[in-house]
């Protein structure tokens, strides 16, 4: 080799060691701001001010704003609003409490003649907190009897009809399952920590009891409405879909510490009856979305893993907020250096389009996609051009490498939203529905048995549907657990339809 190829390949590798430094050093930022930084994902708080694309007004933080001083929080007073607290407390019930002068003291000082109410005065309303309270019902059958009959012989006795049991042979009640269902998978409470408040309310309950209430609760009285919902799903136009990771104990063949999932799986933003169905698998495999969207034909909206690919008859609509996550991932440590500029473009092009879109939606479906080719499909090209522009000025292997390669494989799947005005810009709808599996998921860390996991899966399921719904989750689960075990759905499957969480009743108890 001659000196000028030494040379030549001695400044190849020194390239190459520069550009993988660089890397590395974007990884390490990367990941302290994943550990350390700001989990939101608003981009007004990044300060990118030195962009002006489309000159779109947007608020920036100050960093070098001063912390206020403690006087400056003691003397800081929340502006008030008419009828804010009104607004606040309209739903709950209230107690008049009058202060009154005791009989005693009810005559004047002057001339000792007794004192008449002339009208009371508005002072001030109080929130009071009332303890939970625990209370044993037993229940007792009475017995008629016909004496008339007897006397002819002909002895008749009738007994009193009774509630179904939630459980059979248990003292479970259905208001005590639907609460510690609601503690555990709406206010993410363990088991062993509901089992410490029950025992200082003095009843002794344990966790393991608990938990075979939930399994039995689902099994029966839960997972037959999922399942009606899941029919009624399917037969929609537009969903959306998620999977996150599970830990599960005792699978089958599988190591406790292996990754199961629970997908997720939502009507569309303008359906008629919303529903959000949860699935455990043990898997992430293609197989599973194939085989709970079978049958389903329409627009699925996700993000851009590729096992979607394979349910057949669908359209897939990615995810805007899953792009935009890779630009603002991309960012420096200092994201006013030269090297945010075009991170920041990128992010700039994804926040325009989600600013036009806010204003599009009370529109009708047709005047959405309309509007949508006339506002955002200009922003759409001038963002691929810009793409195709600087491709080759990046570093494959970077962060905004990533970004770029991630938006110019899936263009036509970027695109696919404007082919229909209910078609949705980002797959939000399905990660905020689970999001509080994920909130749960580091609190009680895995589900202890498959049944376990599959229980969740429906209990969620009941849950975000019911919230979806504009039902308080407490009142549903407390309404389905009281009314359904007397039913004779087995039989006649249509009954099921009363129970589902938009039907008249359901809403009119469970708001």
């Amino acid at each position: 080799m001659s000196p000028a190829e030494q040379i030549t390949t001695l400044e190849n590798r020194i390239l190459e060691l520069e550009q993988e430094n660089k890397r590395l050093h974007e990884s390490v930022a990367y990941l302290t701001r994943k550990l350390y930084g700001r989990s939101s994902e608003k981009t007004s708080v990044l300060s990118l001010g030195q962009m002006s694309l489309f000159d779109e007004a947007e608020t920036e933080a100050n960093p070098a704003a001063p912390e206020p001083d403690l006087k400056e929080v003691k003397g800081y007073r929340r502006k008030k609003f008419r009828g804010q607290r009104a607004e606040l407390l309209k739903d709950i019930p209230h107690d008049k409490r009058l202060c009154t002068l005791d009989e005693r003291d009810r005559s004047c000082e002057s001339c000792g003649t007794d004192l008449v109410s002339v009208g009371e005065e508005f002072i001030r309303t109080e929130i009071e907190f009332i303890p939970a309270k625990v209370r044993v019902i037993d229940y007792y059958r009475e017995t008629f009897e016909c004496r008339t009959c007897r006397k002819n012989g002909e002895p008749y006795m009738e007994k009193s009809p009774m509630p179904y049991p939630i459980i059979q042979h248990s003292m479970a009640s259905p208001s005590t399952v639907a609460w510690i269902m609601h503690q555990k998978f709406v206010n993410a409470l363990p088991l062993y920590r509901q089992e410490k408040e029950w025992k200082s309310l003095g009843v002794n309950l344990s966790r393991a009891t608990m938990s075979n209430w939930v399994l039995a609760a689902s099994r029966d009285w839960l997972v037959p409405l999922v399942d009606l919902m899941h029919q009624k799903l399917l037969k929609e136009k537009y969903l959306h879909a998620d999977e996150t990771t599970v830990q599960v104990m005792n699978e089958e063949g599988r190591k406790n510490t292996t990754d199961s999932y629970m997908w997720v799986y939502s009507t569309g933003q303008h359906s008629q009856y919303p529903i959000r169905i949860f699935d455990y698998q043990p898997g992430r495999g293609s197989k599973y979305p194939q085989e709970f969207l079978k049958g389903f034909k329409g627009f699925l909206h996700t993000d851009a893993y590729s096992g979607y690919n394979k349910v057949p008859g669908i359209t897939r609509c990615l995810c805007w907020s899953h792009l935009r996550r890779n630009f603002v991932d991309a960012l420096p440590k200092d994201i006013h250096s030269p090297e945010a500029t075009l991170p920041s473009q990128g992010i700039r092009y994804c926040n325009k389009l989600f600013e036009i879109e806010k204003t599009l939606e009370d529109l009708s479906c047709e005047d959405r996609k309309l509007e949508r080719l006339k506002q955002e499909k200009p922003v759409l090209d001038a963002f691929w051009a810009w793409l195709d522009s600087i491709k080759g000025n990046v570093l494959p292997k970077s962060k905004l490498g990533g970004a770029l390669n991630y938006a110019l494989n899936h263009k036509e799947e970027f695109m696919n939203y404007l082919k229909d005005g209910s078609c949705s810009i980002s797959n939000n709808l399905a990660e905020n529905s689970i999001r509080p599996f994920t909130l749960g998921r580091k609190n009680w860390l895995f589900s202890g048995s498959p049944k376990g996991a599959a229980a969740s899966a429906a209990v969620y399921s009941i849950i975000e549907s019911a919230k979806a719904n504009g039902l308080n989750p407490y009142k549903y689960l407390n309404f389905i657990f009281s009314e359904l075990p007397g039913v004779q759905f087995g039989q006649n499957p249509e009954f099921l339809e009363d129970y589902l969480p938009w039907s008249a009743d359901v809403q009119a108890v469970c708001k």
